[in-house]
């Protein structure tokens, strides 16, 4: 078993705890802990993550309940003792409206629900997060949203690309319309990662895809090294 220990946070709404946990535990054999919303305690965690679904009914706006939740208080502490935290789909959602990460995710360009095997680019394999892909990788990831159209203001999407923040890519096109094709971005030390494409749903040898299993092996690697 891998001494990378998970943590995944749980909203009442969230659909993808299990799925982020089957990959985890199931398939890399890592500790994983299911962190319901209102408990604070993310001690002895090294990567914690905030699964995709609709958190809180997602009713006032993509994350903007969450972000008020007693764990989230708990996050920047933790990242500030070296830990990691990883959004996914509504999980990125919350990251950017508790400001955590820049920008916004909002409607998508055609304001239809789209959920779709789309194409993404690999922009940093310097990272965690991306270690275990062969440079220069495009990967098929699943996708399932409606708000999932990434937008900043100029000043802040100059930050982004000077500085490297943009990790992942939609390619060829963005389905949702998103601002210079971002499908995911991370802070500036890069222990913050938020992506709309759900690598979760695409690591099982079950599936037809299994192009999101070096993302979790990268984690592992990097951490267990």
């Amino acid at each position: 078993m891998s001494s990378v220990k998970f943590g995944i946070v749980v909203f009442p709404g969230s659909n993808c705890d299990r799925d982020v946990a089957w990959v985890t535990r199931g398939l890399l054999g890592c500790p994983t802990r299911l962190i319901w919303h209102s408990e604070p305690d993310l001690s002895g965690l090294d990567v914690v993550v905030l699964p995709g679904g609709f958190s809180y009914g997602d009713y006032l706006r993509c994350g903007a309940i969450a972000r008020f939740a007693p764990v989230m208080g708990s996050l920047q502490d933790h990242v500030a003792r070296g830990g990691y935290v990883l959004g996914i789909c509504n999980g990125f959602q919350i990251l950017t409206e508790a400001g955590l990460l820049p920008g916004a995710l909002v409607r998508n360009a055609n304001l239809h629900f789209i959920c779709d095997r789309v194409g993404i680019r690999i922009e940093r394999q310097d990272l965690i997060w991306t270690s275990a892909y062969p440079q220069g990788s495009t990967l098929t990831l699943p996708i399932a949203h409606g708000e999932g159209r990434y937008t900043c203001d100029p000043e802040t999407l100059k930050q982004l690309q000077d500085q490297g923040q943009i990790v992942f890519r939609y390619d060829p096109v963005a389905p949702n319309g998103s601002l210079d094709q971002i499908a995911g971005l991370c802070s500036p030390s890069g222990r913050v990662l938020g992506l709309m494409p759900h690598p979760e749903r695409a690591a099982d040898p079950a599936l037809p895809g299994q192009d999101g299993i070096p993302f979790w092996q990268s984690i592992v690697q990097s951490l267990a090294a």
